[in-house]
């Protein structure tokens, strides 16, 4: 593929006709290791990011990996929003070299993949990169996405970004797919999460909403 068809395809905005989540190994052992964000900043914005999945049908697909023996269960973050998602559990660092989760990955029949993973060195730039070269377009979660230190984190951004991933985050899907405020059926649940997960903006919302009444 040419660099101008390349960037052809990035033009077209995510909604949630033509996208899909994948969130890799959000696990206590994994958050332990992170340095690159804030822990508490980082589950915030993993649960406002899979309450707009859920509030938009955007279909999902959750990994592990070692759940059991080493890394710990998905957190409840994602579960309490998804509880009745199944959550695949592996032992490969690359998600995409694992037979069943690419099944899964496959069958969402979705070409725009909006990924997050801990860690990004890892677990993130590896199936972006394996996806990259299977012809999927790929949106990686930069601010739900963390690394064990900064330095490792941006490295894991560079080779993505220089391989042709497109960096977002949480609150830009959670706009793109709500596109216009007349659109009255996700209206009231887009608030309801910018309330809860957007920080100043979630606070001006309700100071906006009391003030108003």
């Amino acid at each position: 593929m040419s660099q101008e068809n390349c960037k052809q395809r990035y033009y077209e905005l995510l909604s949630p006709e033509n996208s899909a989540l994948v969130l890799i190994d959000y696990q206590p052992q994994m958050i332990f290791g992170i340095e690159s964000s804030s822990r508490e900043v980082l589950l915030n914005n993993v649960a406002g990011m899979c309450k707009t999945a859920k509030l938009f049908k955007i279909p999902t697909v959750l990994t592990t990996v070692r759940a059991e023996t080493f890394s710990g269960k998905i957190i409840p973050e994602i579960t309490n929003v998804m509880p009745n998602l199944p959550v695949y559990d592996r032992s490969t660092l690359n998600t995409w070299e694992d037979d069943t989760v690419r099944d899964a990955i496959k069958k969402l029949n979705r070409k725009k993949i909006i990924i997050g993973a801990l860690w990004t060195e890892v677990c993130l730039t590896f199936p972006v990169l394996s996806m990259l070269k299977e012809g999927y377009e790929i949106y990686f979660l930069e601010d739900t996405s963390a690394g064990q230190t900064k330095q490792i984190h941006n490295a894991g951004i560079k080779r993505m970004l220089q391989a042709g991933a497109a960096p977002v985050t949480w609150f830009q899907v959670l706009c793109e797919f709500q596109r216009d405020w007349v659109r009255k059926e996700t209206y009231d649940g887009v608030m309801d999460i910018i309330k809860q997960h957007g920080g100043a903006f979630g606070s001006g919302v309700f100071y906006a909403e009391t003030f108003c009444k």
